[in-house]
């Protein structure tokens, strides 16, 4: 079976690469040409663990292709993906231009049958869209072709985007026909035979289904941060409160940890793609309205508890950052609460030194000179005023307290993701802030 698979971004270099894995003849399209140079050396554009030896091997053995060529590629195959980006506009709605631009040139190119299935993140009702521009692109150059559309959402976690496609715990398809069923299931056979489903359904209940899960997980972080902030005001703490509820297997323990917000490329725009949906149709989502303000102001509580622990007075004083992505195991700024706090520090007259693991590419570019970007958690450290941990990564658990201690102007920790215990750093001479617990 040959695969087309058009955008390298996050979603597209992922399925494409996964696909060749289980022996599929895979194609992956992008118009970014030195993208597609840098695939060809195995040097890729995303940071995933796992998926640069993955991309490397299926690349050497013939079985995984980069391209900028669609109108090639294209010939012979039975499945294209479409995984290009779909950005949000101002109001909120999934902008799918790149995705119906996609579908065009498919329409445009294609010589004999196909199904199309749609991988991004989009809207209800946009496979139509896509059958619509299809069939436009053949009524134009004449072409009497038969083809299907379907809907293939991904539940990619990044930082395990690997794992979860090659072992997922679930696998949702919107299907018109059994002709594409058929063809779709024999493609995913290889990854279901752990035992988890494969998920047939309409395409319009497919494409909402990616939205509702993203909306239900977004609800769970927004809901425990509301809950944090009220354990602070009447003396609870939060981890208590977490794994009291978190034993309760109605509600269970992922996404009830609390922190500074949600980030990244699906939560905050699909929780507001999905307000918009519903806006369409004259129909208000209160909670996910709810859902989306409360993680705004997540975002700025490490800076208000930076304000209140200097009385208002931030100017000069040097702020030492751990983390930047919004999350480990990512490059992925996207939203992330790192940049709403140091654009905060930056206005208000402070200095930052900041680091991650693995996002300062990504820090370059999108910090523009707002912070020093250092080599180490330890040099970030070095006469600052405060350390405020942002993303949990690993390496920032049990760094040497020691050395930290002797190099710090003053001891101050605020802790955006209840990583450390509080006695622990009060020992060693640190003021400790975290989020839910003001004892």
């Amino acid at each position: 079976m040959k695969i087309v698979v058009v955008g390298t971004g996050y979603v597209g270099l992922v399925t494409g690469a996964c696909l060749a894995e289980v022996g599929t003849d895979v194609i992956c399209i992008d118009v970014n040409e030195e993208k597609i140079k840098n695939l060809q050396k195995s040097v890729l554009p995303i940071y995933e663990p796992g998926l640069d030896e993955i991309v490397d091997r299926n690349f050497k053995k013939g079985r995984l292709h980069f391209s900028t060529t669609l109108k090639e590629a294209i010939v012979g195959a039975q499945i294209v993906f479409i995984a290009v980006g779909t950005p949000p506009d101002e109001d909120g709605s999934a902008d799918l231009k790149y995705v119906l631009q996609v579908a065009s040139s498919v329409g445009e190119y294609m010589n004999g049958y196909l199904i199309v299935v749609t991988k991004s993140t989009v809207p209800v009702g946009t496979a139509l869209k896509v059958k619509k521009a299809i069939k436009k692109a053949l009524k134009e150059r004449q072409a009497n072709i038969d083809f299907d559309v379907a809907s293939n959402p991904e539940f990619l976690k990044e930082g395990a985007a690997v794992d979860d496609f090659l072992k997922p715990d679930r696998i949702v398809i919107g299907v018109e026909n059994e002709k594409a069923k058929t063809f779709l299931r024999q493609l995913y056979d290889p990854f279901v035979l752990n035992g988890h489903p494969l998920l047939f359904m309409d395409i319009p209940s497919a494409e909402m289904t990616k939205y509702a899960a993203n909306a239900m997980l977004a609800t769970k972080i927004s809901f425990m941060n509301d809950i944090a902030n009220l354990c602070e005001l009447v003396g609870a703490n939060v981890n208590e409160v977490r794994n009291g509820i978190g034993s309760d297997p109605r509600i269970g323990n992922k996404f009830i940890y609390p922190g500074i917000g949600y980030g990244g490329s699906c939560f905050p725009k699909d929780v507001k793609a999905l307000i918009y949906t519903a806006e369409q149709y004259d129909y208000k989502l209160r909670i996910l309205k709810s859902v989306d303000a409360v993680n705004d102001d997540q975002k700025k509580i490490l800076f208000t508890k930076i304000k209140n622990h200097f009385k208002g007075d931030l100017k000069s004083k040097v702020f030492c950052i751990w983390g930047l992505s919004f999350k480990p195991k990512t490059d992925d700024m996207r939203e992330a609460p790192s940049l709403v706090l140091i654009d905060a520090l930056i206005d208000a007259g402070a200095k930052v030194q900041a680091y991650d693991p693995v996002a300062m590419h990504e820090a370059k570019h999108l910090l523009k000179g707002k912070a020093e970007l250092k080599d180490d958690a330890i040099a970030a450290a070095k006469n600052a005023d405060a350390i405020v941990l942002v993303t949990e990564w690993p390496e920032f658990r049990l760094p040497n307290w020691e050395v930290i201690c002797k190099i710090m102007k003053q001891n101050v920790m605020f802790d955006g993701r209840n990583i450390y215990h509080r006695k622990d750093l009060v020992k060693i001479g640190f003021t400790y802030y975290c989020i839910g617990s003001a004892g």
